[in-house]
This record gives C-alpha cells, sequence and structure tokens, in this order.
C-alpha cells in the first residue's frame, strides 16, 4: 500500500501519555461508559472527531497576531469576507461562533412547527435544531446510501424522486427549505455528485424552495467529484467547489471543518432581506454581525485556512490518511463502509460484534472496547446517536450501526493510525468477549453527548 507522506514539517509537538489499562478501566466506569465524558488527558489517540481538532498552519497562527479585535467593523472580518465571497460566491457573509449556531439561526428564520426540512441524512446537530422546532427532519439519502458494500461513487447523493414525491405530500408551504450535507456525514462520509447537486437544485427552483448547503467539508468533496464525476478531472477543487455553491441559494458552515480551524462557523447567502433576518438573530444570540461570537484573531485564522483546504498537496495528503487507515483495516479483514470518506473509516459495528443486538448498542460497545484495548477515542453513529421512539415507545433504530474513526487534519501520523489499526486488529481476534451496555439515563435531544450506561 502507499504510504500517505506528510506535504509539512512538523514545528511544535504535544505531548502524549498512554495510561494503564487499569487506569482506562476506571476511567471508562466514572464516565458512565461514555468516551464523550473521558478527559482528553486520559485519550492516547483521539479519534472522535475531525471537528475544531486541527492543527493549524504557521500563516495561521501568524494570523493570530494580527488579527483586528474591534467591536465593530474589525479588519479581520472584511478578510474574512472578501474570502468567502471569493470561494463561495454568495453575497453575504455572517459569522457565527461554529456549524450548529449557523444552523440554528437560519432554521429559527425559517422553519415553523409542522414543518418538513428534507436532507440527504441529517447530521447530529442539524437534526436536532429542526426537531427541537417541531419540524420534520426527513432524510432523503439514496437507497445506495445504505448499502455498506457498495462501491457506487457518490453513494451521498439525494433521491430525487423522493425528494418531488416529499414536495407533493407535504406542500410547498410546508417545506421551508431543502438542505443537503456535502459530504454525507451520516452515511459514511460519502460524497455528493455537481449531477446531483444540479438535479436537486432544479426541483427546489420549480417549486421556489430556498435551497442550502451544509458545506463544512466542501473540499473534501469536491476533490471526489474531480476524482470520480465525469468530465470533472480538468477542472481545479476550488472550480469545482464555486460551481456547486452556485448551484445553491446559500450554505452554513462549521469552520472547525475544512476551515481548519478550532472554532467558527458562518451563513453565507445572497437573499437580501432573509441576510437581513439573520442578522437580527445573530445580535441576538451570539454577537454584533462583524464579528458573530468569534474573536478577530479567529475570523483571520478562518481566512487563512479556507484558502489553504484548497490546496491539492493538502487535499491528496488528507484523504490519503484515511484511505490507509482503511487499507490497513482491509488487510485484517476488519469490515467498515465502503468505499472510505474523506475524513473517517467507519467500522460496520453490527458486523464486527454479530453477537450483541441492536438494542445492546454494539457500535457503542465498541467504542468503549477501544478505548479500555488502546486508549484511543472514536465515536458512535448508530442506535444511540440516531435510535428513536416509535409512537408505541418501542426503540426504532437506523440502518446503520457505526463507528466512526475521524482523522483529525494534520495532527497524526502513519505510526498513529497503524497503532489504531492493530488496537482493533487485536479487539477483532476476541470478539466475543465483548459486552453490549444498556442506557441508565439520557436526555432527550443529542443524547449521545451526556447519556450515561452500564456493560450488561
Amino acid at each position: 500500500m502507499n504510504i500517505p507522506v506528510e506535504p509539512y514539517r512538523i514545528k511544535v509537538v504535544e505531548s502524549l501519555r498512554r495510561i494503564p489499562r487499569r487506569e482506562r478501566e476506571a476511567v471508562l466506569r466514572k464516565a458512565g461508559y461514555n468516551v464523550f465524558n473521558i478527559p482528553a488527558e486520559k485519550v492516547f489517540i483521539d479519534l472522535l472527531t475531525d471537528s475544531g481538532t486541527s492543527a493549524m498552519s504557521d500563516r495561521q497562527w501568524a494570523g493570530l497576531m494580527v488579527g483586528d479585535e474591534s467591536y465593530a467593523g474589525a479588519r479581520s472580518f472584511f478578510n474574512l469576507e472578501r474570502t468567502v465571497r471569493r470561494v463561495f460566491g454568495f453575497k453575504h457573509v455572517i459569522p457565527t461562533h461554529q456549524g450548529r449556531a449557523a444552523e440554528r439561526i437560519l432554521f429559527q428564520a425559517l422553519v415553523h412547527k409542522g414543518d418538513t426540512v428534507p436532507n440527504n441524512i441529517h447530521f447530529d446537530t442539524t437534526r436536532a435544531n429542526v426537531e427541537v422546532l417541531g419540524a420534520e427532519a426527513l432524510d432523503l439519502a439514496a437507497r445506495e446510501a445504505y448499502d455498506p458494500d457498495d462501491e457506487l461513487p457518490f453513494k451521498g447523493n439525494m433521491d430525487v424522486g423522493r425528494l418531488e414525491d416529499a414536495i407533493k405530500r407535504r406542500g410547498r408551504k410546508r417545506i421551508p427549505l431543502v438542505m443537503m450535507t456535502v459530504t454525507n456525514n451520516s452515511g459514511g462520509g460519502q460524497p455528493v455528485s455537481l449531477d446531483n447537486i444540479r438535479r436537486v437544485r432544479a426541483v427546489c427552483r420549480k417549486h421556489k424552495i430556498p435551497f442550502f448547503l451544509d458545506a463544512c467539508r466542501f473540499a473534501e468533496n469536491a476533490y471526489f467529484i474531480r476524482e470520480r464525476e465525469k468530465g470533472c478531472a480538468r477542472t481545479s477543487v476550488a472550480e469545482i467547489a464555486r460551481e456547486a455553491f452556485s448551484l445553491a441559494d446559500g450554505a452554513t458552515m462549521s469552520a472547525k471543518k475544512d476551515a481548519l480551524v478550532n472554532i467558527g462557523g458562518f451563513i453565507a447567502l445572497n437573499d437580501d432581506r432573509l441576510a437581513g433576518r439573520l442578522k437580527e438573530l445573530l445580535i441576538i444570540g451570539e454577537g454584533f454581525p462583524t464579528y458573530g461570537g468569534l474573536a478577530g484573531r479567529d475570523l483571520e485564522a478562518m481566512a487563512r485556512g479556507l484558502e489553504e483546504v484548497l490546496e491539492p498537496d493538502y487535499l491528496e495528503h488528507r484523504i490519503g490518511q484515511v484511505r490507509y487507515l482503511a487499507a490497513l483495516l482491509e488487510k485484517e479483514r476488519i469490515p467498515y463502509f465502503k468505499p472510505c470518506g474523506g475524513h473517517a473509516v467507519y467500522i460496520l459495528a453490527d458486523r464486527f460484534l454479530p453477537h450483541l443486538p441492536r438494542n445492546r448498542y454494539p457500535a457503542w460497545a465498541l467504542t468503549t472496547a477501544l478505548y479500555r484495548e488502546a486508549g484511543v477515542r472514536a465515536v458512535e453513529i448508530g442506535g444511540v446517536m440516531f435510535g428513536r421512539k416509535d409512537k408505541g415507545g418501542r426503540e426504532v433504530y437506523p440502518a446503520l450501526e457505526l463507528v466512526r474513526l475521524c482523522v483529525p487534519r494534520r495532527v497524526y501520523t502513519v505510526s498513529h493510525l497503524q497503532y489504531v489499526a492493530e488496537a482493533l486488529a487485536e479487539l477483532y481476534k476476541r470478539r466475543e468477549k465483548i459486552r453490549g451496555l444498556r442506557i441508565v439515563s439520557q436526555s432527550p435531544y443529542l443524547r449521545h453527548f451526556t447519556a450515561r450506561f452500564e456493560e450488561v
């Protein structure tokens, strides 16, 4: 297999400590067998998320020193605005402290109780921001999105026929906007094709429904389009991204992903009237429209990160690292969602632990076992994160039961990934000994962040 060579040199290092297994056992018990509750200093390799965990570049760190901390009209905001307009093409740029704030403000302005918001697959915070308003978060991914063995190139696509049916069934007035997540995080980190974006845009335009992209991994999605979609091989990633955004009415962005920063986000759009309403909501809950809950230095780092994320060498290594980890797991015959995504490898936990029924949460059990075995933290994307109660109070489980190994940007090296693969290989050899869990306490929304468990 090809080893991904880092297109950078390391200037600063952060010490890691691998605590003893006995201490990890005690940490797990104290955390209620929820890896979100584990202190970061007790984690050896952290693959919980790629959100806000990137290593910033020397240019970004230099940008912190020239950040303008003026309350209104800071120079750093205008630097960000120019960059977003150049990369995304939208007129209005409204900063927020992170992506879920962008979602909350957008939905507060557009969504009402009883509405339906279609998406390919909503991720956790997007879904929660829709449902807390009393609306329905409707997933309309194509059928192949739920087939973990099919190696089709664009399994993040939305089913356009089902979108048409949903609009006819619910009525245009009950669908305030259509969203599309690129890449599709909940469905294995799979990309969406330009052709699919065009077709969804055509449906939205016909019915006069606003169309927004959840663009937190837009550069990775554009990389896959360049690699896989006919007629795009000679087009730059930046040009592909700009074309995708030209098909949308706006975008929400968690800059903690593809802007390579530790905090930040924004909403970008063209509608003057809606932009005015969003700024009103921003002032109430986030801050003045030229800082949106962020320091000027964060705005500066974000602007520089949005340029760096489109560099070909960076993207080739970024995608290469994830593919390298997938190849290591393939060698050990560990089941994972195929093809691997751009930011993570998703283990098929129900196949890894076939002896555990869904009501014992096999993906969650695997995250606790991986921490216990090796001090590696991963995240469950399965029955705990997306489980629901039906009208009879019975648990309804999602189609996929996954453990996401999320690779932070510019943070870990080949040897770290090899360590993770070796730990999983050891667990796989004695997988029948891994025990299931039951929920002891949980919250009504986003329960996976705070729920507590006990082993069965």
